[in-house]
């Protein structure tokens, strides 16, 4: 117990004087996304000379590229640990594949304007990261009635080219709903780049 009180104690001291650092920088990359959960579908009806008949049209989900790009506040309490606020806009989405002959398939675009609080641990140039996200609706393309917010879950790595640049690769799973039992789920690559604040 008291091995334990001793790390703890050395733990806060360390961070205590530790000297936070506090760089803002700028986040851009590629979305490859897709939603979960089984096969989309819709129907509709059409008209002909017997009458009204009743269409079930189901597609098969594939991954869309479209593109991320945000700023980041990155604000380092100590060599192994910092906490990242963001801000992005970010377009998801998928390609919807029909199975019924003579249906074009369609693609299914989201766009957000979202936040994020990510935790970094640093080994050397390398860091892991996680954290929460919310992420609102801006517009939507080939979907009916979406829901208008997501909440999600980042984890990732990244690593330190250079003092200023650096290289991440995330996934980022919702857990909402966004139509049907459908949710978002995306796999990101970018680069990004810090600012040096004079002290």
């Amino acid at each position: 117990m008291k091995k334990i009180y001793f790390l703890l104690c050395a733990l806060i001291s360390g961070l205590s004087f530790a000297q936070v650092t506090f760089n803002p920088g700028i986040r851009v990359g590629a979305n490859i996304s897709h939603l979960s959960d089984g096969p989309a579908q819709d129907y509709w009806y059409y008209n002909d000379s017997q009458g009204y008949h009743y269409i079930n049209n189901v597609y098969d989900i594939k991954s869309k590229v479209d593109f991320y790009v945000g700023f980041q506040a990155n604000i380092r309490f100590a060599k192994f640990y910092a906490l990242q606020p963001e801000v992005y806009y970010t377009r998801q989405g998928g390609k919807l594949e029909s199975k019924t002959p003579g249906v074009d398939p369609k693609t299914v675009s989201l766009s957000y304007v979202g936040a994020a609080v990510v935790n970094k641990f640093y080994i050397d140039k390398f860091n892991l990261h996680f954290g929460p996200t919310l992420e609102l609706l801006t517009d939507h393309k080939e979907i009916d009635h979406p829901t208008d917010a997501d909440l999600g879950l980042l984890f990732g790595a990244g690593y330190d080219i250079t003092k200023n640049i650096g290289v991440e690769a995330r996934v980022k799973k919702g857990f909402v709903h966004i139509f049907n039992d459908h949710t978002n789920v995306t796999f990101q690559a970018g680069v990004y780049y810090t600012f040096n604040l004079k002290k």
